[in-house]
């Protein structure tokens, strides 16, 4: 790739040679020479990424049928203001440029003669098309998700926010993919302290490949060890455009329909897709009811634990007689016990995940029925325990969004339990509650809600308040944090 950060000679198969030598050897480039007017001009292209009738109609067609006299000082400008058809065209005198065009779908033309090459605007790769993300299906509300293609997406989010205000400024990452990413805001809503603290992670960047927005998500995040997120993530445009008028930054990487959003606020995670589709007294049940599954799914396994290891006393006698009959021929300790149905809980949501959907469900329905029931049966685990598991999985469904977190926090409370009983619980607990009022995200507080807490301020959190009376933006920036007048 030497030659790449080079000037095109003036000979045509100059040029042709070099071209041919970068792409030495790759199957899909396609290659057409040809006269008109008595120059000898040759076309490079991808197969597969270019609209092959747009190359007919918008560069052959034109320059083999054009009978009219050709300028003498610079003829392949003159071609290109002059005789093609295509609505994008460009000029330029370096290989990097003209490499870097043709790698995105544009058509190369080459001219005898001329150091300067043209590149037209041909992409014609297929799409997967629109349709509903399927992680996160809503009842009301728009079915429309993001694609793969970065332009297409980025042209989804200008058809929602029909302002002037839009930018999408784009960046490549990935010295050898090159990938496009845009970094999507709203002029005067926008921190600048988020942006530029983004410039900054981008530009430290270093490695060969982007193939996904996760690429770039562990990169730039605040906390890489932290349990809980501080950069979001959809594939809805709906949420980005919500996003982007809160006055936050969207990056849309190609190749991924997964589109990054940040600041990411904690109040975020028990946020669902709809809650601004319903009624907002449902919307604020629901948010309600994730906050309750959160703190459930990571301690009732350990509170039950804790209650039958420690505190037995604490329990009324008729449930602690029943807790100690199921207990009797069961052949693990209480924490094994506990450690082995959350694993096993795991295993059959993560397979249930991965495997065909109509395999899945058959899959949910013998593992936790019929296996289930023959380790009770076999005295291998205790009922009780198992309801307790059970229920605690249940709840972290509730919470998709905090699924890493509630998987490892957990553990640390079953273990805590069996070490210390609620003493242990309560530590772990206190720790948690610490590292999230401590987060960042992108210089911004991820609980921005609970400093100085104001009844405006918490109408969009654990609740969501109607359109009436949520009269302020999330306070991400200090200008323009007015959405609606009184």
């Amino acid at each position: 790739m030497e030659k790449a950060t080079k000037s095109f000679d003036r000979r045509l198969s100059d040029k042709i040679k070099t071209i041919e030598k970068i792409f030495e050897g790759d199957s899909i480039l396609r290659k057409r020479e040809f006269s008109f007017c008595g120059i000898n001009a040759c076309i490079f292209y991808f197969d597969g990424m270019v609209n092959v009738e747009l190359i007919n109609e918008s560069i052959i067609k034109p320059l083999i049928s054009y009978k009219g006299e050709l300028s003498k000082g610079n003829t392949a400008n003159f071609v290109a203001e002059n005789i093609l058809f295509a609505s994008e065209i460009k000029t330029t005198s370096l290989v990097s440029d003209a490499i870097s065009s043709m790698l995105y779908g544009d058509t190369l033309i080459l001219l005898e003669n001329s150091h300067i090459c043209i590149t037209v605007n041909t992409k014609g790769w297929r799409t997967r098309g629109i349709s509903e993300p399927e992680n996160e299906r809503v009842l009301e509300g728009p079915r429309e998700g993001f694609d793969e293609a970065a332009m297409f997406n980025v042209a989804m989010l200008r058809r929602r926010l029909q302002t002037p205000d839009f930018c999408a400024k784009m960046v490549r990452l990935g010295r050898k993919t090159g990938t496009f990413v845009f970094i999507c805001f709203i002029k005067g809503l926008a921190n600048e302290e988020t942006l530029r603290i983004l410039n900054h992670r981008l530009s430290k960047i270093d490695i060969d490949s982007i193939l996904d927005s996760n690429y770039i998500t562990e990169q730039i995040c605040d906390s890489k060890g932290s349990l809980f997120k501080t950069v979001g993530s959809t594939e809805r445009p709906d949420i980005v455009a919500a996003r982007l008028l809160e006055g936050r930054v969207a990056l849309v990487v190609d190749s991924t329909p997964v589109v990054i959003t940040l600041p990411y606020l904690f109040s975020e995670n028990f946020q669902s897709d709809e809650d601004y589709y319903i009624n907002y007294k449902i919307a604020s049940f629901g948010r309600v009811l994730r906050f309750l599954s959160f703190h459930l799914a990571i301690s009732v396994s350990a509170v039950y634990l804790a209650l039958t290891t420690f505190h037995f006393s604490f329990l009324p006698p008729a449930f602690a007689t029943t807790v100690q009959a199921a207990r009797q021929g069961v052949p693990f300790p209480s924490v094994l016990e506990c450690i082995i149905l959350t694993l096993i809980f795991e295993i059959l949501r993560e397979t249930g995940i991965r495997m065909p959907q109509s395999v899945g469900h058959a899959l949910s329905i013998v593992g936790g029925l019929v296996v289930g029931q023959a380790a009770v049966e076999a005295k291998i685990v205790s009922a009780p325990m198992l309801i307790a598991v059970a229920f605690s999985g249940i709840c972290g469904l509730m919470v998709p969004r905090l699924k890493t977190a509630i998987f490892y926090l957990r553990f640390f409370m079953i273990l805590s339990a069996s070490l210390f009983g609620l003493f242990g619980i309560l530590s772990v607990f206190a720790v948690t509650v610490i590292s999230v009022l401590k987060m960042q995200s992108f210089g911004v507080d991820a609980t921005l809600s609970l400093n100085n807490p104001t009844a405006q301020k918490l109408k969009d959190t654990i609740i969501r308040a109607s359109w009436t009376k949520m009269l302020t933006r999330p306070l991400i920036q200090r200008q323009n944090v007015v959405r609606k007048s009184k």
